[in-house]
């Protein structure tokens, strides 16, 4: 009996995308990451930016996800936060924050590349991450809407939105977010809860040496306390209030 041998059309489904996904598989790589990159982007809160020009956050991603940690260590979230507008907040307060955290913000148009430069070349000559460059704007995007990690499509969901943020809100919009939706301590968001927790008093009421001493711990508010005789929150408390001496504040 004379053999047949088996035609292309005989191929299953399967093996005939088998053998495609073979022969196309870098244009198949790059449609996927093309496609995973569009639904990704689609879904980001442009929208989102436009109300905020009026309407106050009611929370953000840092606190979702705060939440969401405690009730998976079986604990239960407690969040202080008391909204404040910017004019009850003293000049003093927002300049030491300014100065301690993004001291171009003022000029820059959500970036300050000369920053970026420079820690870019720090994390490179240290081998780690060993200095970061995100400005205020940079800090709210991250806050409002997005995670903690430093994966690079994070980071380029937080340029587009820092991008568009300083694109539709004016600077004391920002700085006015900012202080009321970042975290001071486990569970306390905003200058207004830190003044109270910290010192006793209203945000209005805070010295200089207060509210240096809370834009001093800002970067790690969970390890220190604005409160506290640390070595470090000491150490940067007298740098802000140096820095605010240098510039006539």
């Amino acid at each position: 009996m004379e053999e047949v041998e088996p035609s292309l059309n005989s191929e299953s489904f399967v093996q005939r995308f088998l053998r495609f996904v073979k022969i196309h598989k870098w244009k198949i790589l790059v449609g996927a990451v093309v496609l995973y990159t569009g639904i990704e982007f689609s879904t980001l809160p442009l929208g989102d930016l436009e109300r905020l020009k009026k309407e106050n956050p009611k929370e953000t991603a840092f606190m979702r996800f705060a939440a969401e940690a405690a009730s998976n260590n079986k604990k239960q979230f407690q969040k202080t936060q008391a909204w404040v507008p910017l004019r009850s907040i003293p000049t003093h307060t927002v300049n030491a924050v300014i100065v301690a955290e993004d001291g171009t913000f003022w000029s820059h148009e959500g970036f300050d590349w000369f920053e970026f430069k420079e820690s870019l070349w720090k994390n490179i000559k240290e081998f780690r991450f060993a200095r970061g460059a995100s400005t205020i704007t940079q800090q709210l995007v991250k806050n409002l809407y997005l995670s903690p990690s430093k994966d690079p499509m994070r980071k380029l969901k937080e340029w587009i939105l820092t991008w568009k943020m300083e694109r539709t809100l004016n600077k004391s919009r920002i700085l006015e977010i900012y202080l009321n939706v970042i975290e001071w301590g486990d569970g306390i968001y905003g200058i207004e809860a830190a003044a109270r927790h910290y010192f006793g008093k209203s945000a209005s009421e805070l010295t200089r040496e207060e509210s240096a001493r809370l834009a001093a711990v800002i970067p790690n508010p969970k390890r220190y306390r604005a409160n506290s005789d640390s070595r470090t929150v000491l150490r940067r408390t007298s740098i802000i209030l140096a820095r605010m001496e240098a510039r006539g504040w």
